[in-house]
């Protein structure tokens, strides 16, 4: 399914290119020092870094990944958001805020440095480094599926003599070279000011593909009578794997979603603290997440809905197929379910899964519903919604890659090294040189990640996955750390490498329901099959962060403690908690924080 794109399509998207490497020129001239490149100074109000916090979270794996889950899960989907993001926002908001602000470090990394010790630091800046690469890299592949799927390169690639495979490669290259030109020219500041642009731009964009989409349908009632069994409901069927769509249980889906990767991301991923760690005053940070989270809790009907539309639209037949199109595609569609078409292998052929069923694309949700709905000037809004939120995705990515491989590993492993074998002044200039090289470097590795995530039929699986390896075991280090202060440096960097390598252990011994083994585990072994990709992610979680805290104690406890005094303001029971006088009780954040955590289970209650 092809669409052609007429001028005022293309005059929207190349306005807002414009605007955007414009902001990242007119920053240029403020980014003097290395705090200005990388934490902006300190100078955000908090309804910007808010809005920056949650949007630096809306990329690509949010808007294309959560409308995928949407399409094969149904609305149990909001689960990451109502039963995890939400309450793990208000957790750190009310908790973590004080220590990353308090602290001035520049990193969560640092932070471990300052609590343990320099080796545990390394470790999780490397496996941090290695999450932001195929976070980044993630929304390369999407954005070139939907490059792809927009014949947008189509007459490019033809005149060049090139065959049709080549517009893919094209694409990954043009998305990273815009990604790489604005990071380079405004560092923070210019991705936090184009992240809340995108998001008044996505909600914009899509607001209007729901309301289509729903009135097509029938409304609620009649999207849940057209879409698969149990799509309707978030919790019903919950007690058993092999009754609901998600192919898990109450335990796993708690402990796993719930707790271990929600809590996980939002406290320990350097991507969204790094928004609220740009706020002006400690009350702005901690206000930052908890301003978030209110759109947050609406994000489902803009992101996950169009999912469960796409499905629950007729399947186009062979009498329908696009005239532009070719026998194959229209083949991969009328093999698919809805708008959903069957994911076509490299050669063109329709891929199919170990029972010989066809593996549908999930990823193509959203661009093949603003194809079937848009008209001209309104399709040109909502691509560039969706290119606004690709940008999001890697520029984020790539800006907190940048600042940890500047800061926790050039600078504490390889400066001095090489300073012994060519001499120079570490001066705030060579910093900054370092960033932008860095940022150079995050790009042409995210290129690679794309490629691998070209494996994954729905984008949000492989970046769960991913999760439960570097932040699950990370959630048990950093909470250990902040709220009991007997751990020590050796207990934290054993637990944290345990918490990895059991992640490792049970994807390599286990395998999603007709998955091939290789990519999605099973390349040991394959000793249990989960009935979805999502359900085997949720339990790698839970093994790499039970080992990693269970190590962790076990270790401490065989090892000596630091004295408290080395301890105060790193350990929560040890910290002098700055009180915000004079503000009445509906501004602080407390309150904020109760009524937040309230509205989400009001939600859980009405979609149960």
């Amino acid at each position: 399914m092809h669409t052609s794109l007429a001028w005022i399509d293309y005059l929207i998207m190349v306005i807002y290119f414009a605007f955007v490497l414009g902001i990242g020129f007119a920053l240029k001239r403020f980014m003097k020092t290395s705090t200005d490149f990388f934490l902006s100074g300190r100078s955000i109000p908090a309804w910007v870094a808010g809005l920056a916090f949650i949007s630096a979270n809306l990329g690509a794996q949010e808007v294309i990944g959560m409308a995928a889950s949407g399409a094969k899960y149904g609305i149990s989907t909001a689960h990451f958001y109502w039963l995890g993001a939400i309450p793990a926002m208000a957790f750190v908001g009310l908790f973590m805020m004080p220590f990353y602000y308090g602290s001035r470090a520049r990193s969560v990394p640092e932070y471990l440095r300052l609590r343990f010790d320099e080796k545990t630091r390394g470790l999780n800046a490397i496996s941090f480094a290695a999450m932001t690469v195929f976070s980044s890299g993630a929304s390369m592949y999407v954005m070139a599926k939907l490059i792809v799927t927009l014949g947008i390169f189509d007459p490019v690639v033809e005149a060049m003599g090139m065959p049709p495979s080549y517009v893919f490669h094209l694409s990954i290259l043009v998305s990273a070279l815009i990604t790489l030109g604005y990071v380079y020219l405004g560092g923070l500041t210019s991705a936090i000011y184009n992240e809340v642009l995108q998001f008044f731009l996505i909600v914009a964009g899509f607001f209007p593909l729901v309301w289509l989409g729903m009135r097509n349908v029938g409304g609620w009632e009649g999207l849940i009578a057209k879409c698969p069994p149990g799509f309707g409901h978030a919790w019903k069927g919950m007690t058993n794997p092999e009754t609901n769509p998600l192919g898990v249980e109450v335990i796993g889906l708690a402990m796993g979603l719930g707790f271990v990767l929600s809590f996980g991301y939002w406290c320990t991923d350097f991507l969204v603290v790094q928004r609220a760690m740009a706020a002006d005053s400690m009350t702005s940070a901690r206000r930052t997440p908890l301003i978030a989270a209110v759109p947050k809790m609406i994000f489902p009907f803009l992101v996950i809905l169009p999912g469960l539309i796409a499905v629950a639209l007729p399947t186009p037949t062979a009498a329908d197929a696009p005239e532009a199109g070719s026998q194959v595609v229209s083949e991969a569609e009328t093999m698919g379910r809805g708008l959903i078409p069957a994911k076509v292998k490299a050669d063109g052929s329709v891929e199919l899964d170990s029972a010989g069923k066809p593996v549908l694309d999930y990823d193509l949700a959203i661009p093949r519903l603003l194809i079937h709905y848009f008209p001209t000037g309104l399709l040109g809004l909502g691509l560039t919604a969706l290119l606004a939120s690709f940008m999001s995705g890697m520029a984020g990515n790539i800006t907190a890659f940048n600042t940890v491989w500047t800061f926790d590993i050039y600078q504490a492993y390889l400066q001095k090294p090489i300073q012994k074998v060519i001499p120079f002044q570490a001066t705030d200039k060579h910093y900054l040189w370092m960033g932008h090289f860095a940022t150079l470097a995050g790009t042409v590795v995210s290129v690679a990640a794309a490629y691998v995530a070209a494996q994954f039929n729905n984008i949000m699986e492989l970046l769960q996955l991913v999760f439960a390896f570097v932040n699950a075991p990370l959630l048990a280090t950093f909470l250990l750390g902040m709220f009991w202060k007997r751990a020590t440096a050796n207990g934290a960097f054993y637990g944290l490498l345990s918490g990895i390598l059991a992640a490792t252990a049970h994807h390599a011994l286990t395998l999603p329901m007709g998955s091939a083994s290789g990519v999605k585990g099973a390349w040991i072994a394959n000793l249990h099959e989960y009935r979805s990709e999502m359900a085997q992610n949720f339990w790698t979680a839970i093994w790499a962060f039970g080992v990693c805290f269970v190590v962790s104690i076990v270790v401490s406890f065989l090892t000596r403690p630091r004295p408290d005094d080395e301890l105060r303001g790193l350990v929560y029971s040890l910290t002098k908690h700055d009180v915000e006088h004079g503000l009445p009780w509906y501004r602080k954040p407390e309150t904020l924080g109760v009524v937040v955590v309230l509205m989400s289970i009001a939600l859980n209650i009405i979609f149960r």
